[in-house]
């Protein structure tokens, strides 16, 4: 439902939480204006999206302190460029009226900036290497995000894109895919990409460097292990400390992907289980998301205490 839609049903809804998706907004604006700075250039594509994000919020358009920030932008879209001084205005304002976290912590505060930056990054349809590497870096100055959606699968994906320092068509194709599911404005969902029989997109769920503890949490195997039996596995989880399950649950703590994996999973293919845990994080679940290697690392230093 957009913002702007009230009726009888959720008049008292809207209300009440006013202030709460104002400042939603402006987090996800600033994340927008972030976003499509990131390779230094503002495309027209670029600046209809910042007009969507207007309209999408338009039942704020004539509140104050909303509208002074609408003005502004309006105002810096009318000659079609949108450069860093009026990019640094809006900014500004944005900083000035959003409240200190009143409503939002800052853990939900950056990851609606996070999901701002995305959809902007993606808003003309093209993703280049310089806006991973900004968006590389932006993460690495949010690591109190780690183990939150979409956190960790960003910063899987930007790593193992960026491994041969380039961008392959196949491997844009899925960035695609991935970054447009957080542009926010509906009318620009204008992405329909097929999925490539040569994705292995795999990689980019799992998170980097986890930090797993084994006493008293839950575990669950899917693919196949490079070293041990599935039995092996559960009775070395279980001296550590931990419980293993046969599948993925909302309790779970760590679905560990097999290393030898399965050749036929692409990004949007990659197995029920992984599917499953995909979804537990997208709805605010903190199960992570391991590849078999980091496991073995963290049993290694497990066994070493």
């Amino acid at each position: 439902m957009s913002f702007g839609q009230v009726n009888e049903d959720n008049a008292d809804y809207f209300r009440f939480t006013g202030r709460a998706r104002f400042d939603k907004a402006v987090h996800t604006l600033e994340g927008l204006l972030d976003g499509i700075s990131a390779d230094g250039a503002v495309s027209g594509t670029e600046l209809r999206a910042l007009a969507g994000w207007i309209a999408e919020h338009a039942e704020f358009a004539d509140r104050h302190p909303f509208r002074e920030i609408v003005y502004r932008l309006h105002e810096a879209l009318t000659d079609g460029v949108f450069d860093p001084e009026e990019r640094a205005d809006v900014l500004w304002l944005c900083n000035r009226f959003t409240t200190d976290e009143t409503y939002f912590d800052a853990v939900t505060s950056d990851l609606q900036r996070l999901h701002g930056m995305l959809g902007g990054i993606v808003a003309d349809g093209s993703i280049s290497k310089s806006e991973l590497e900004s968006l590389g870096n932006w993460l690495d100055e949010h690591q109190h995000l780690k183990s939150l959606y979409p956190f960790d699968e960003i910063e899987g994906v930007i790593t193992h894109v960026l491994r041969d320092g380039k961008i392959d068509k196949h491997e844009h194709e899925e960035l695609l895919r991935f970054f447009v599911e957080f542009l926010s404005h509906a009318g620009h969902r204008t992405l329909e990409l097929p999925i490539s029989d040569e994705s292995n997109f795999v990689s980019g769920v799992c998170a980097l460097c986890p930090d797993i503890v084994f006493a008293e949490r839950h575990f669950c195997f899917t693919g196949r292990s490079e070293r041990f039996s599935r039995s092996q596995l559960v009775d070395l989880i279980v001296d550590l400390g931990g419980r293993f399950s046969k599948d993925v649950t909302q309790d779970l703590d760590y679905l560990i992907i097999g290393a030898e994996g399965n050749e036929c999973w692409a990004y949007a293919c990659y197995g029920r289980k992984v599917e499953k845990a995909v979804k537990y994080r997208r709805d605010g679940h903190r199960m992570l998301i391991v590849h078999e290697h980091d496991f073995w690392d963290s049993v290694e230093d497990a066994r070493s205490t």
